[in-house]
């Protein structure tokens, strides 16, 4: 039975109501952990999510959509995605069979999973699918630090941003480190991400091996730590010198072999080491500390390299500019300031919702009344029992509440006839969430957005809806984005789709 088939029969067929509210609840929020970050205490799930979900959020796995830096010739891509509930998200999809055994590749994404820090891009979910192994976190819009430092076109990364960057991503380590996931796989400047703020952020997939038996490092071995050349293991230890390449890497802008950076530091020749793009605006002093952890970093004796902790405290005193934005200093525009109003016309509704004007949203949904809901309940003749009567003058005292603007009675009211089951009307749903908007709950009201969306999937009303709700979680991008879809559902049913 599928999620537009909104005609429920709670006493003659029990087990088909049961499976359609599991279907709807595994669709629409897979089974969740709940990881917290410890920085801003809020909570978030990791999901395991059906390789369909994944395969029509990348657009079937467009090459339009690949983020990786060596773009399909990369052995495991990565792809930007968008959910259905408008989340934009990264997924990394491994080589067939790098993860044989499905077990181990969960367990091993579920322990990485359960790590939130607002110095991650966090790891929200995987797919073990068949033979499909994927990643899913959040999605960094601002690309990484190799672009940049080492292909930047308009200005390069101020000498306080580069501070800024070496301080978070040691933070994301101490934080790994302190939660017992100390080994990081292959870090470099392609790992460090920036978030919609422009703040840097370290990503979660070096959290985990690119196969389980694979290779670690794909980077050139001039860059790889010794031991691991040695005996082909990485320990907590060799993540340290790779973070001595990432320094050097903010120090000169290039990315230099780590033993010729370690020539010039001997040879005192710091200013050679220097970004000549810096145009010297750059403190000595500061650098030479930087200059001098590189070096510690880079010790050829792992036991000689410095812990987590160690590059946090030495790190944190050269910060002189901790109030300054981060998408200031790297010189990008500020991530999701307005919504775009779409070019070509609105109608009433879509005006309205634009405005975000909730009383002229409240008259359309009035005289609109049920009209949109015909086709959506057949009733047959045993429904008509005093359990229907009653849910039935439930929406009535609800219609008449919601005419009054008694949106409290209202919603209460829409409740009992939702909570029934035996029917289910988009409308209803559109109703009680602009009741919630009128109420001051806009996560309540976009819930029940999504779900008229669930009973009636091309319903540009659910959309408008969504988009006002949006708006008012501040969302506003994504509002724009949703306002833009509803105005495009009405002109297709205008054109000739369903209903009047």
């Amino acid at each position: 039975m599928g999620c537009c088939e909104s005609l429920f029969l709670r006493e003659t067929h029990p087990e088909k109501v049961q499976a359609q509210q599991a279907h709807h609840a595994s669709a629409m929020h897979p089974p969740p952990t709940v990881g917290i970050d410890l920085l801003t205490g809020e909570a978030s799930a990791f999901s395991e999510f059906s390789f369909s979900d994944l395969k029509a959020a990348t657009n079937n796995f467009s090459s339009e959509f690949i983020v990786s830096e060596s773009g399909e010739k990369a052995p495991n891509l990565v792809y930007k995605g968008r959910l259905q509930n408008r989340r934009w998200i990264a997924v990394k999809k491994f080589t067939k069979m790098a993860w044989p055994d499905p077990k181990q590749f969960a367990e091993e994404a579920r322990g990485v999973g359960k790590l939130r820090h607002r110095r991650l891009a966090n790891l929200i979910g995987y797919c073990c699918d068949g033979d499909e192994r994927l990643l899913v976190a959040e999605y960094m819009p601002n690309d990484t630090l190799a672009k940049h430092l080492f292909h930047w076109e308009t200005q390069t990364i101020e000498w306080a941003m580069r501070l800024r960057v070496a301080l978070y991503i040691a933070e994301a380590l101490d934080y790994c480190s302190a939660e017992g996931r100390p080994l990081y796989h292959d870090l470099n400047a392609y790992r460090v991400l920036f978030d919609e703020d422009g703040d840097p952020r370290l990503s979660c997939f070096g959290l985990m091996k690119n196969s389980r038996d694979g290779r670690s490092y794909s980077t050139n071995l001039a860059y790889t730590p010794p031991e691991y050349l040695k005996n082909g293991r990485v320990t907590p230890e060799s993540v340290i010198y790779s973070f001595g390449t990432v320094l050097l890497d903010l120090l000169s802008g290039k990315h230099i072999p780590p033993s010729h950076a370690l020539d010039m530091i001997r040879e005192k020749n710091i200013i050679l080491l220097m970004d000549s793009h810096l145009e010297g605006k750059f403190s000595t002093g500061e650098a030479t500390v930087v200059v001098n952890l590189a070096s510690q970093c880079l010790q050829y004796e792992p036991r000689e390299r410095p812990k987590t902790k160690d590059l946090v405290a030495t790190l944190a005193p050269l910060q002189t500019k901790p109030d300054a934005p981060s998408y200031i200093m790297l010189g990008i525009p500020k991530h999701e300031e307005a919504p775009a109003t779409p070019q070509r016309p609105l109608s009433a509704m879509g005006e309205a919702c634009s405005r975000m004007d909730l009383t002229a949203i409240h008259q359309i949904l009035v005289t609109t009344h049920y009209r949109d809901d015909e086709g959506t309940n057949e009733l047959s003749f045993q429904e008509w029992t005093q359990q229907m009567r009653d849910m039935l003058e439930a929406r009535k005292r609800g219609d008449y509440a919601f005419r009054d603007k008694d949106f409290k009675t209202a919603i209460d009211c829409y409740s009992q006839f939702i909570d029934v089951g035996t029917m289910v009307s988009p409308t209803v749903f559109a109703r009680r969430s602009l009741c919630y908007l009128l109420c001051d709950q806009p996560d309540a009201a976009l819930r029940d957005a999504m779900q008229a969306q669930c009973v009636y999937p091309d319903w540009h009303t659910a959309f408008y809806m969504q988009s006002v709700a949006l708006a008012k979680l501040d969302m506003n991008k994504d509002a724009a984005d949703m306002l833009n879809e509803a105005t495009t559902l009405e002109e297709k049913r205008q054109r000739g789709g369903r209903g009047s």
